[in-house]
């Protein structure tokens, strides 16, 4: 087989093959790329999309202690309650614009709280992230506003627990198991990050940007099909030369089978032939 590989014509074949291939990776490649790219853009349509459509009531679209589907990512809602400024929380070692400083996380009783997810129990509390500060001992950018508030924002998942070695008045992750210890319930198994507030909150506070959807790869499956589809075709590149060049061993007769070629027998010109006469 390495001699039927040798010969000159399947040499030629192979380099030609090769670039074939070597075509058909850098297309899936570029599909690749550009399922990416499509998948980033209409991610951002979908967040368009989501910002521009008017807001639906917290009690329509999640109960308290109801499991959170992932669909509800980045779902913009409005709600009523009131802060409970002396439940308030900072998460640390959160980043904003490349700046690490801390998340203000403040409970907020919910008003109203019922809607088409159907909840007819106790006062609930919420989870709001209500922005970012970068420093901890600045009590005007972490004032609570009094009275009730309504609140506009978009719906995140829960974070994991975290270690459980909190710093008092801070807290390692948005975890609801861990805040129903703090705050007590019924709670939301989710928490909402502040896009705007009536009334307003102080302006020390920067508001946080709305939360990735959730649910999807980030790729276009259309873009990622044909990715594969031109691997398979560079793939089956070098696989036709491989069956070329067995096919081309097969042809082959060994040497030691060969022999010597037959040679007919010598006719003597003396012999007689009975029908010759």
């Amino acid at each position: 087989m390495l001699r039927a590989a040798a010969r000159p014509r399947m040499i030629v074949l192979l380099v030609l093959l090769l670039g074939a291939a070597a075509v058909c990776a850098r297309l899936g490649v570029w599909q690749l790329d550009r399922a990416q790219l499509r998948g980033e853009q209409a991610e951002r349509v979908a967040v368009a999309e989501r910002e521009q459509a008017p807001p639906a009531a917290l009690g329509d679209v999640l109960a308290p202690q109801a499991s959170f589907s992932g669909d509800l990512v980045g779902e913009r809602v409005e709600v009523e309650g009131r802060y409970e400024p002396e439940g308030q929380l900072l998460v640390p070692e959160r980043a904003l614009d490349g700046r690490t400083g801390y998340l203000v996380l403040t409970p907020l009783r919910v008003s109203g709280s019922g809607g088409d997810a159907g909840w007819t129990g106790p006062v609930p509390v919420l989870p709001v992230a209500r922005g970012w500060v970068a420093d901890a001992a600045d009590p005007a950018a972490l004032a609570v506003p009094d009275g009730a508030v309504r609140l506009t924002g978009y719906l995140q998942v829960s974070e994991a627990s975290g270690s459980g070695d909190d710093v008092p008045g801070q807290t390692e992750a948005i975890s609801s198991a861990e805040l129903v210890n703090r705050w007590g319930g019924p709670i939301y198994t989710g928490y909402l990050v502040l896009a705007s507030s009536e009334p307003a909150q102080p302006a020390g506070v920067a508001l946080l940007p709305p939360p990735t959807l959730g649910g999807g790869s980030g790729l276009n499956v259309q873009n990622l099909a044909y990715a594969a589809q031109w691997w398979i075709f560079g793939a089956f590149a070098v696989l036709l030369w491989l069956r070329l060049v067995k096919d081309e061993a097969a042809g082959d007769v060994p040497e030691d089978e060969a022999g010597e070629p037959a040679v007919p027998d010598r006719v003597d010109a003396s012999s007689e032939v009975p029908w010759s006469r």
